[in-house]
């Protein structure tokens, strides 16, 4: 709730100037979050009081769903561009991204495979390899759009489940170093992800496009100092730091809020990080535990790489930050996700 409300906030802090300029009216996005934040915090709710052992019902289904919503976001004519990328599907202003779908049905397949009775998580051929197909296989339609964040983030929950469901180290250790050799090889194939993975050491030899960002938002740190500008006062706003309500919020939080503001977003997430991994070691069943687990990979990861790319410690890959940033599939996903791990929690 903290981390969502302060979200609201600055999405209003950070967004009022520009929608100022191109709508004509300092609310824009202010509005659009706090309905999007109302449907999530429903769905939290509700999901939060259904026995989450039901859900094993649906992880077929939700899988199927969220493949077919894969493909057909990547049909021309079909899936919605912006910014270079085909992820959303949507009438309107009324818009969603599949790929949020897909990391909620990737988790409930992933726990639901993983707690089958009869399945032994040393049997790579009967266990493993299909998990890694699966991952291959929906990593590669979301790099068609392409998303390499996302990649990041389904890949981290899948290796989160086999490591909760007892791999042995030495075998996922291998698989580790294959998965980051293979994000390497992806982070070159494609001249702007280059460009921004070289970027990460030197953002000054292109200052003036795949630097700005991530010197801009170094700036708004910096100028935040220990207890910041004040709420409001950002300057990075301004039409210096792009997508300042969404990847770079974090940014716009630090310079209003200072480093004692900045640290205690890190503080709300490391406290979800293990109580979350708490739930997870103390779930009733495997496939609570698997839940749990995978809820809280998927928060923690996702926090870190937005983060970290703020902060110039990672290239830039578009992910939101976890109840904060602006967007409407992403907020109610990851809030429909809170609320299954708080269901593992009212059962342990």
């Amino acid at each position: 709730m903290l981390l969502s409300l302060t979200g609201v906030v600055m999405v209003l802090s950070a967004s009022s100037v520009n929608d100022l300029q191109a709508y004509d009216d300092a609310w824009f996005h202010l509005r659009r979050q706090v309905v999007w934040f109302g449907i999530g915090l429903v769905v939290c709710l509700g999901v939060m009081r259904v026995d989450y052992r039901l859900l094993r019902n649906l992880s077929g289904v939700a899988l199927g769903t969220a493949g077919v919503l894969l493909v057909v976001v990547l049909l021309p004519g079909v899936g919605i561009s912006a910014n270079g990328s085909a992820r959303w599907l949507g009438v309107g202003p009324l818009t969603f991204q599949p790929s949020e779908v897909a990391k909620l049905a990737v988790l409930l397949f992933c726990a639901d495979f993983l707690s089958r009775p009869g399945y032994h998580i040393d049997d790579f051929k009967k266990t493993v390899r299909p998990l890694l197909g699966l991952t291959g296989l929906f990593g590669f339609l979301l790099m068609m759009e392409p998303d390499l964040g996302t990649t990041i983030v389904i890949a981290s929950m899948v290796a989160s489940a086999l490591f909760f469901a007892g791999l042995r180290l030495r075998v996922l250790a291998g698989l580790g170093g294959v998965g980051f050799l293979t994000a390497g090889v992806l982070s070159m194939s494609a001249g702007y992800r280059r460009q921004r993975l070289l970027g990460v050491w030197d953002p000054w030899s292109d200052p003036l496009n795949t630097g700005w960002q991530t010197i801009q938002a170094g700036v708004a740190v910096s100028n935040g100092g220990i207890f910041g500008l004040g709420l409001g006062a950002s300057r990075a706003k301004w039409g210096f730091l792009p997508f300042a309500h969404t990847d770079f919020i974090y940014a716009i939080v630090a310079e209003e809020l200072g480093l004692v503001g900045a640290m205690l977003v890190v503080f709300l997430y490391l406290v979800i990080g293990f109580t979350g991994l708490s739930t997870a070691i103390h779930a009733p069943d495997a496939f609570g535990q698997l839940l749990a687990a995978g809820v809280t990979v998927w928060i923690l990861i996702q926090a870190f790489v937005n983060i970290g790319a703020v902060l110039g410690l990672l290239p830039i890959t578009g992910v939101p930050l976890p109840f904060v940033s602006f967007g409407g599939s992403a907020l109610v996903a990851t809030m429909g996700a809170y609320g299954i791990l708080l269901n593992v929690a009212r059962q342990t």
